[in-house]
């Protein structure tokens, strides 16, 4: 029973899983509502990452225990590491031996390569590599 209304609360349904819209993308989101609360989590410490040091992209990964690291992009005369490379890179010297998920926060259409092997060499290629823009609206899952 519901006490506000007085009456038995409809059962509620999961939604649907969006379907594969092509080979190299899992899944593409249109809701924020689908996105784990952890998900959505190191999507907004990307963001604040790249807001905060200004710089290009910001990323998060979240380990096998849960912990996040976050970084952004490292542009140095001597040294140029993308933000997704440079939170692997943390989560590695760290001690993380698996990731969960990764997040990058960019306007580039997607990961590249090399930041998806990073992501892939720590988490296996399942690990989901999402995906989203400067706003924080996640564009696709794509995998590592």
């Amino acid at each position: 029973m519901c006490p506000e209304a007085g009456r038995d609360r409809p059962p509620s349904t999961p939604p649907a899983s969006p379907p594969v819209n092509a080979p190299h993308m899992l899944i593409r989101m249109s809701e924020a509502a689908q996105l784990d609360p952890e998900d959505r989590k190191i999507i907004t410490l990307a963001r604040s990452v790249r807001a905060r040091n200004s710089v290009a992209e910001g990323a998060a990964v979240r380990d096998e225990t849960g912990r996040t690291y976050v970084a952004g992009t490292v542009a140095l005369d001597s040294l140029k590491l993308s933000a997704l490379r440079t939170a692997v890179a943390m989560a590695v010297a760290s001690g993380a031996t698996s990731l969960e998920a990764a997040a990058v926060v960019t306007e580039a259409e997607s990961a590249s390569d090399e930041d998806r092997a990073a992501v892939r060499d720590l988490g296996g290629a399942g690990t989901p590599v999402l995906l989203a823009g400067l706003d924080g609206t996640l564009r696709a899952t794509l995998p590592a």
